[in-house]
């Protein structure tokens, strides 16, 4: 079973890589849609005491953020996969401005989780990383560095 963490700040294309790549095979685990920690975690052991493969598609801007997630999976013998989607702060604010409704978050809410993000490591014990692009509407799926 798969475990995948996405990691980078607002508007860098998250959603959207899992509705492009992951909707037909994992189970999407969002915020965004659950909106509280307790229904997020009620969601999560569901997923893994039934074996389902999953997406964690918040911003997990930090090393601790993810920690919590890795255990559980690892708990469970799943594989931890990391997308990191690049995060130019600039591009994103832009993107950002495009959106309406509660999609649209303020622009200090995007600075404070850039200024709290950590780049992923295998070290965190991700079994694969990989490296998210947003060009043009399209995404590129690049080998990982730890180049930001």
């Amino acid at each position: 079973m798969e475990a995948i963490i996405f990691c980078g700040i607002q508007a860098t294309g998250k959603s959207s890589f899992y509705k492009e790549h992951f909707f037909t095979s994992h189970v999407r685990i969002s915020l965004d849609q659950l909106h509280t920690r307790n229904k997020e975690q009620k969601f999560l052991e569901t997923c893994l005491e039934t074996q389902q493969p999953f997406v964690i598609d918040n911003t997990n801007p930090t090393k601790e953020e993810r920690a919590k997630y890795i255990e559980a999976a690892k708990a469970k013998k799943y594989k931890i996969i990391g997308y990191y989607f690049r995060s130019q702060i600039a591009e994103a604010l832009v993107r950002n401005g495009h959106r309406f409704g509660k999609e649209k978050i303020p622009d200090v809410g995007i600075r404070n989780t850039f200024s709290r993000l950590e780049i992923p490591s295998y070290e965190e014990g991700f079994d694969e990383l990989h490296y998210v692009q947003l060009e043009n509407q399209s995404f590129t799926i690049k080998p990982w560095t730890y180049e930001v």
